[in-house]
């Protein structure tokens, strides 16, 4: 039977989501409490792989075991096993058509960052300590982003991926106290692609590049007229969307 499971982690211990021979990970960490849990080998797949240091707050995934049980038993099975930085926070059965990753319709990631003139160590294992984060400077330069672009230029080396145009939805700049708040929404992402996108805003609020340095980068390819790729702390996996047909999590 397919189950889907909604997950949350802390990703600063984590070398990211997908099993690795040489570090633990998050799937790692899963499949590990379903061994325990019924005894049996299986796969957790994701809606998609978040980098070593990436937080999640609504990664989806589903798995296929050889039990039957209520859906939402799922979660406190794995959770009584699971380590303290991972939680399942609900789990449902799904449709054996359903597909973590290939279902997904969107996905809405969330960069963090903070204003502080020294660090606060308990904001720095979630945000980006940054000595200044214009907003609306920020906002003026999101508006470019939406759309359907080829992403070349916020792509870092070593991406599989066999296209590199993808299309955003909503890039929004939201302020809380000292935070700023960064979501970028969109129907898929490259490899670091949204800590590019976010380093490219907070340089372009500082004034070190322009719109029309932005625009090359889209229009070109063009990775000089782009910002730095921030920290992967400040990056988090807020939601993924199926529309109408996806699991009830």
């Amino acid at each position: 039977m397919r189950y889907a499971l909604k997950i949350a982690y802390d990703g600063t211990r984590f070398c990211g989501w997908q099993v690795q021979k040489n570090g633990n990970t998050v799937q790692a960490e899963l499949e590990r409490a379903i061994k325990e849990a019924f005894g049996v080998d299986a796969r957790v797949c994701a809606s998609g792989r978040t980098d070593s240091g990436v937080h999640a707050l609504g990664q989806v995934a589903h798995v296929d075991l050889p039990v039957s049980m209520a859906g939402e038993r799922l979660a406190d099975a794995l959770n009584s096993r699971l380590c303290e930085d991972i939680s399942v926070l609900s789990s449902c059965v799904a449709g054996d058509g359903f597909d973590a990753n290939r279902s997904a319709k969107k996905k809405t990631y969330r960069y963090t960052m903070y204003v502080s003139s020294r660090r606060n160590p308990i904001l720095d294992r979630f945000a980006l300590r940054v000595d200044s984060a214009d907003a609306e400077a920020m906002r003026e330069a999101a508006v470019l982003f939406c759309g359907v672009h080829d992403f070349k230029a916020y792509c870092a080396s070593g991406s599989s991926a066999l296209t590199t145009v993808r299309e955003i939805y909503s890039v929004n700049v939201e302020r809380r106290e000292d935070l700023t708040d960064i979501y970028v929404c969109g129907n898929g992402f490259l490899y670091n692609m949204v800590r590019t996108l976010a380093g490219t805003l907070l340089w372009y609020s500082m004034g070190k590049i322009s719109k029309e340095d932005i625009i090359s980068s889209l229009e070109e390819g063009l990775r000089e007229r782009v910002g730095k790729t921030l920290p992967a702390r400040g990056l988090c996996l807020m939601s993924v969307d199926y529309g109408s047909r996806g699991p009830a999590l």
